[in-house]
Formats: C-alpha cells, structure tokens, sequence
C-alpha cells in the first residue's frame, strides 16, 4: 500500500474584501470537505497573509497548496508550481510571498515540500464581506477540480494538471 502524502491547503486573503477572501473560502470549502469524507492526511489553515513563521508548518508536509485570489486575466482558477526564492520580500498585497516560504522552509528545516500556488480568479475589492457570483463559481469550480484531483493521488504532476483544462 502506498503512503499517502501529507498535505497542507493554506488560504490566505482578507474576507473583508470581498474577492481577496476567495483563499480563505476554499481552505475552508476542503476542509469542510476532507473532514466529512473523513480523510486525514490533509490538514486545512488560512491566515490574511503568509508569513516568515509559514516556513515551519510547510515543513511537516510533502504537498502544500496555496490559494489565494487573483487579479490575472485567468478564466476561473490557474495553478502554478512555487519554486524556491531567494528575493527578500517581493511586492505584492501580502507581506511575503509562497517563493520566499518556501525558501525559508529549505534553508531552515532542509526541506522542500511539493508546493503549489492556486490562482482563483477575482472581481470586486472593495471593502465588504462576500464573494461575488462570478468569484463563488471559480470557488466552486477550483474546489470540485481539487477534490478529484486528491481523490486520485497519481503522479507528482497531477496538480498543475488540475489546471490544464481551465
């Protein structure tokens, strides 16, 4: 029997935003998920922003994805492989970036898990609680790709497939 991978959704964004609440929202959707279909090896967290102390917990997993909403032009949701940075702190809306944990987590604890950026596409940002319609069918879109995705777990390449088709 194979063992299964240890694997970490992190949302991150601010719900009181409307759209940039789209990570939160779907950490929340698989956690809701994985909890009743009682599966165990995935482990759900969501924060307004990613931190240097992420490097930790990314270092107890094999796979770790991180959702966050996006203003790409995407259709509804695009996912990427993080590799490794070595830039201090690159400029976003957040404080640091999945590269830059994903570097601290290799040089500090020697480990470099299968990491993962979901881009869910957004419209609206104003400061007010509540997805948009068009937001809420990429959440429900990116969730359902996701889950038949884990429900597979194939190869190391099944994820950025999961995209492929959007």
């Amino acid at each position: 029997m194979r063992k299964q991978k240890r694997i970490l959704i992190y949302g991150y964004g601010n719900p009181g935003r409307q759209d940039d609440g789209l990570g939160i929202a779907f950490s929340e959707a698989i956690e809701k998920w994985a909890d009743k279909n009682q599966i165990h090896h995935i482990t759900c967290d969501s924060n307004y922003q990613l931190n240097i102390e992420d490097a930790e917990l990314i270092s107890n997993f094999d796979l770790v994805l991180f959702a966050d909403a996006s203003i790409e032009d995407i259709k509804e949701f695009t996912l990427t492989r993080v590799k490794c940075s070595t830039s201090k702190i690159e400029f976003s809306m957040h404080a640091v970036s999945p590269a830059f944990v994903l570097d601290l987590c290799n040089k500090i604890y020697k480990k470099s898990p299968e990491t993962y950026l979901l881009h869910l596409k957004g419209y609206e940002w104003d400061f007010k609680e509540g997805l948009t319609p068009d937001a809420k069918h990429n959440l429900k879109e990116a969730v359902r790709r996701i889950k038949k995705v884990i429900l597979q777990e194939t190869g190391p390449n099944e994820l950025a497939q999961a995209s492929s088709v959007c």
